[in-house]
């Protein structure tokens, strides 16, 4: 199969280099001519423009910063989407919006799946990613060979749209874990105690989580790099807001979270790594909420294994 991967971004580049490293046929495209010619350098084609890469390639990957990149490209591709094709969207987006946009390949014969992924941009370098699938049973089983050079644990979800109502759930779960480590880190602090400890005793205990255990061990270093900014998890959590709106569940945690990160962003940017949310914090209470031992970013020191389906309980 040949593949074309549009968007090599901070886990687009990640994704497409784990589909290079396992010999995947792959040729890429980005707005960057210089992550371009990286990949061409290592083995990659260039794809040329998105159009060419739906027309020149079986199944096209987009991995895209909104859903209005996603929609521009698939402008461009759509004339090119005939029978066989395949449209896999791995970008965090608008359930509502990628269902839109796969009804519009799957009316020229074509088929789209929405398969964002999480666990963290180290393990996007890995490959041990996890990986969600909305799509029919028989586009899964035809792309679950690809997913597995890619992710590590395949989750299908069921129809296209599902797979993003489940990223944005779980980004809301982590949004709200990173907030609450911060107050724990800092409030650790106040209270005199050893950060090295308390990061520990957090660790060792029922308050531990995969966000304390990566992203706390960063805000410790004082680098805060998971190569994630606070404008991407206000589109995340904004995004969480329009499943709760749309299904009418009340929400009040949500709400509290897109101010504090909207406040984040008035204060220090869009761009500013998302765990210096801490410094707000830092900052009201003029703590220094770093220790030595800690690492400037994170790594998956598992080794890559070839990935699998994840089937859900009672199937």
């Amino acid at each position: 199969m040949k593949v074309g991967f549009i968007g090599l971004g901070n886990v687009g580049g990640k994704l497409s280099g784990s589909l290079l490293r396992n010999g995947i046929d792959l040729a890429v495209h980005d707005l960057n001519a210089a992550m371009v010619d990286s990949f061409v350098s290592r083995g990659a084609k260039p794809g040329g423009s998105p159009a060419e890469m739906m027309r020149d390639c079986e199944a096209v990957i987009t991995c895209l910063p909104s859903p209005a990149a996603s929609a521009a490209v698939m402008e461009e591709m759509l004339p090119e989407v005939t029978t066989g094709k395949i449209w896999m969207e791995m970008s965090t987006t608008d359930a509502d919006e990628v269902k839109r946009l796969g009804q519009m390949v799957i009316a020229r014969g074509g088929a789209a799946v929405d398969c964002p992924v999480s666990g963290g941009c180290h393990r996007a370098d890995t490959g041990n990613i996890s990986i969600f699938a909305g799509c029919d049973r028989a586009t899964f089983d035809r792309i679950l060979p690809l997913l597995k050079n890619m992710g590590r644990r395949i989750l299908h979800t069921g129809e296209i749209g599902s797979a993003s109502v489940l990223k944005v759930i779980t980004n809301y779960l982590a949004t709200a874990n990173l907030l609450t480590c911060c107050e724990a880190l800092v409030t650790a602090k106040a209270a005199g105690m050893d950060l090295a400890t308390a990061y520990e005793a957090i660790a060792i205990s029922s308050g531990t989580s995969f966000v304390h255990e990566t992203e706390s061990q960063v805000i410790l270093n004082g680098s805060r790099d998971i190569s994630f900014t606070m404008d991407l998890v206000r589109k995340d959590i904004g995004l969480f807001q329009a499943v709760a709106d749309r299904a009418g569940v009340p929400l009040e945690m949500n709400p509290l979270m897109i101010k504090i990160f909207e406040d984040g962003i008035s204060r220090f940017g869009p761009r500013e790594l998302s765990p210096n949310i801490i410094k707000r914090l830092e900052e009201a209470t003029g703590l220094d909420i770093t220790a030595p031992g800690f690492p400037p970013e994170m790594t998956d020191d598992e080794p890559e294994e070839p990935g699998y389906e994840v089937v859900p309980r009672g199937r």
